[in-house]
């Protein structure tokens, strides 16, 4: 899925940006660079790793919490696919951004553990869920809302 979104991503325009490294990073990257898209890796030195092979510009921080706040800043809109606690903690940060009206830009998920979590998390009364948080089962309608809310 995220190796098809990369293709799709880049034949509508968008260079993909991510955190550089292996899994759906990298299958989001291989899917921009076979469609002839452009690709940036955002890498810490904390991590020790370099960018994957399809990342063609790498944009290397010091820090990790650096690298996180670059890569939302790098991003017009961010697309949430399952993942681990690091999935989480920039899920929640884009989301609390926004509740803050720090961005305005689109966030959509598109796994299913994240979208079950996002359902969840929004039945809690604490909780304010941002106008700009969507949920998607299929690339088009990734692509449909990133457009709607964001530029390329």
């Amino acid at each position: 899925m995220a190796r098809e979104l990369g293709k799709a991503l880049a034949e509508a325009g968008y260079t993909v940006c991510n955190g550089g490294y292996g899994g759906i990073m990298e299958a989001s990257a291989r899917g921009a660079k076979e469609a002839g898209g452009r690709t940036i890796g955002v890498t810490t030195e904390d991590f020790g790793v370099p960018a994957n092979l399809w990342i063609d510009e790498e944009v290397r921080m010091k820090k990790w919490h650096k690298r996180l706040f670059r890569l939302i800043e790098l991003g017009d809109g961010y697309v949430v696919f399952d993942g681990g606690t690091g999935t989480l903690v920039e899920l929640f940060i884009v989301w609390e951004m926004s509740n803050k009206k720090f961005i305005k830009k689109p966030i959509v998920i598109f796994g299913d553990q994240m979208q079950n979590l996002a359902k969840e998390v929004r039945n809690w009364s604490q909780v304010i869920s941002p106008p700009n948080v969507f949920t998607a089962k299929t690339t088009a309608e990734t692509l449909t809302l990133l457009k709607k809310g964001g530029s390329k």
